[in-house]
């Protein structure tokens, strides 16, 4: 199986993966701001940054899930749904996905491919808050 991106030192990442996801958040770019009746995109995208963070939380979790049971093709399936929403929330976020391969590459060129940044490493950054993603209660049903 040919690799969906590779990585040229003189030009950076190159190939399948990459410009899949930029051909993807080129289309996200393009809906921004059309009718939410006639793109689910452009519905997400109105919806608010709430909404993208629950929807790329509820994508990671089926990932798991289906990663746990040992489903292959489902995980295939809802990680496509995963990077869609990712793409989705980089556009609202004003994050490009150039942004964030020059990123993976600073990091390759450090630790390697395979490696995530160690946390004594990264940037010293005061903690996030975490906050709910919906502030409406769920009423029980009697």
């Amino acid at each position: 199986m040919q690799s969906l991106t590779d990585y040229n030192p003189q030009i950076g990442y190159v190939g399948g993966m990459t410009d899949s996801v930029a051909r993807l958040y080129n289309a996200v770019i393009a809906v921004r701001g059309t009718d939410p009746t006639k793109s689910r995109t452009a519905r997400l995208l109105r919806a608010g940054r709430a909404k993208m963070a629950k929807k790329l939380a509820e994508e990671a979790v089926e990932v798991v899930i289906d990663a746990m049971h040992g489903q292959t093709e489902a995980v295939v399936r809802e990680s496509a749904d995963l990077l869609y929403n990712l793409v989705v929330l980089w556009v609202h976020a004003g994050v490009h996905p150039d942004d964030v391969w020059a990123e993976m590459s600073r990091r390759e060129d450090m630790f390697g491919i395979a490696e995530k940044l160690p946390k004594n490493l990264a940037p010293a950054a005061p903690r996030r808050k975490v906050v709910a993603l919906e502030a409406r209660r769920l009423r029980k049903r009697h």
